[in-house]
C-alpha cells in the first residue's frame, strides 16, 4: 500500500516536472495487454512514452538502472499498442524520469529507443 501511494506521488511529481518544462499530459497510467505506461506526454510534435522510477536506495544503480532491457521490451510493447489507437503515427521518444529520495529528478530524455 505504502509502496503504490510512494509510486502515484512520484507519477505525480514527475508530470508537474514534465508540465513545467514544456510537456503537455495526453494520459496517465495507460494499461494494455502488455503492461503500463506511467505517463504519456506531448513534447511539440512528439509523443513522449515516460516511465517513472523511484529509489531509495542505491544498492543497485539507482532508480534509472531500474528500467531493465526486460523493462524497456514491455514499454516498447505497450507504446506500439497505444500507437494503433492513434489516425498518424508521431514521432516518438521514451524518456526516463528518476527521483532519489526527495531530490530533484533525474529527466533523462530519449533514456532507450526500439532497439533496446
Amino acid at each position: 500500500m505504502l509502496k503504490t501511494l510512494l509510486g502515484q506521488s512520484a507519477e505525480k511529481r514527475a508530470e508537474i516536472f514534465l508540465e513545467s518544462n514544456g510537456l503537455m499530459l495526453v494520459a496517465r497510467n495507460w494499461r494494455c495487454r502488455f503492461g503500463e505506461i506511467d505517463l504519456i506526454m506531448q513534447d511539440g510534435a512528439t509523443r513522449v512514452f515516460v516511465e517513472v522510477r523511484l529509489r531509495s536506495r542505491s544498492d543497485f544503480g539507482g532508480a534509472a538502472a531500474s528500467v531493465t532491457t526486460t523493462k524497456q521490451r514491455k514499454l516498447l510493447a505497450a507504446a506500439r499498442q497505444y500507437l494503433t489507437t492513434l489516425k498518424t503515427l508521431p514521432p516518438c521518444r521514451f524518456d526516463v524520469v528518476a527521483f532519489s529520495d526527495d531530490t530533484r529528478p533525474d529527466w533523462i530524455k530519449n533514456a532507450f529507443d526500439d532497439m533496446g
